[in-house]
């Protein structure tokens, strides 16, 4: 094993230092001690380090009756960065710019569909952001989209094409200064949402099995979202159910006012699939069914799961509040200005 050079421990322990103020709020140089378990002048220079990098700032003292150093509170810059967002839906645009603490500066909806769509996502983006530069804007979307390439497949939503990203990339050129976007598909950026906001928090295994306007899966193995060499992990639509694709099986209008027990009969069928090959231990019914049906469906899909596989499997509903593909790819978005602000 190699000893870390000095400025490699002076970078560990500032992004430390950082994850914890993004985590807790504002501390003192003796809270931060306490949660580092640094020494008081390797704590003292990292306060220095980071403020003269603009990434902190004192944000007031700590206690009624202290004054002076130790009693300074140390918080983030939160306009040191900003990031945005997107959910591309048939027929409408959601967006969301936020601070790089998670704050959210602005919001937006849009309801049309345009016959091009890259200027009309990139125009809707700086109308969020109202003149902030934007680090990283996060786009979630419907199809297969290649790790590699950045290329996705024909989503059929009005104005689509296959290279959108470096299209909205350079349409956004005209309104706003952006460093990094990406292109994800919508599914992952729900479970990413999943993971950290809802039910699948704690889990490093889980699937989540999306049900809603379109129906897919994302899968988290070993902590990690997994893409598949293509893009297309996770795509159970495809799966052939009595006949039809299990997608068809689960649309809103062969559901709509269906039996509940019915209902996880049909939602089964998929997650008996996910199971079966990735025994991921819990499968989290997301979207409009997966919320709708709550506890109780999922109980019923669950009996339903355990009688027919040996690999015992815990279902649960979502339980992220709102929009969680937006909420993905804002988080997304932060993960990844973080990382290339705060090292």
């Amino acid at each position: 094993m190699k000893t870390a050079t000095p400025a490699m421990a002076r970078a560990i322990n500032d992004r430390l230092a950082l994850d914890l103020l993004l985590d807790q709020g504002p501390l003192t140089a003796t809270q931060l001690r306490g949660l580092t378990g640094l020494s008081r002048p390797t704590v003292s220079d990292l306060l220095e380090r980071l403020q003269a990098d603009g990434l902190i700032q004192v944000t007031g003292e700590y206690g009624e009756d202290r004054r002076g150093p130790n009693a300074r509170l140390y918080g983030l810059v939160a306009d040191r960065a900003h990031v945005a967002g997107v959910d591309v839906r048939r027929g409408s645009l959601h967006v969301t710019v936020s601070d790089i603490t998670g704050g959210v500066t602005g919001t937006i909806t849009k309801i049309a569909e345009p016959d091009d769509l890259a200027p009309f996502i990139a125009a809707t983006v700086a109308e969020a952001a109202a003149g902030r530069e934007l680090h990283t804007v996060v786009l979630g979307a419907p199809g297969l989209v290649d790790p590699r390439t950045g290329l996705t497949t024909d989503s059929g939503l009005p104005g689509w094409r296959p290279d959108l990203a470096a299209a909205v990339r350079d349409a956004l050129t005209e309104h706003a200064s952006v460093q990094d976007l990406v292109l994800e598909n919508e599914v992952n950026l729900a479970t990413v949402a999943e993971h950290r906001l809802g039910s699948a928090t704690g889990h490093e295994d889980f699937a989540l099995l999306w049900l809603d306007d379109g129906v897919g899966a994302g899968v988290v193995l070993n902590g990690r979202l997994r893409r598949g060499v293509s893009g297309g992990a996770g795509e159970v639509g495809f799966l052939d159910a009595d006949g039809i694709d299990f997608c068809r099986l689960l649309e809103d209008r062969y559901i709509r006012g269906l039996a509940l027990e019915s209902l996880a009969d049909r939602i089964m069928k998929g997650a008996l699939t996910l199971v079966a090959v990735l025994d991921p231990g819990l499968v989290v019914l997301g979207g409009t069914t997966g919320r709708e049906g709550g506890d109780e469906l999922a109980a019923l899909v669950a009996d339903r799961l355990n009688a027919r596989t040996p690999a015992p499997t815990a279902v649960r509903p979502t339980t992220v509040e709102g929009n969680a593909i937006l909420q993905g790819a804002v988080l997304t978005a932060l993960d990844r200005t973080r990382d290339a602000i705060y090292g």
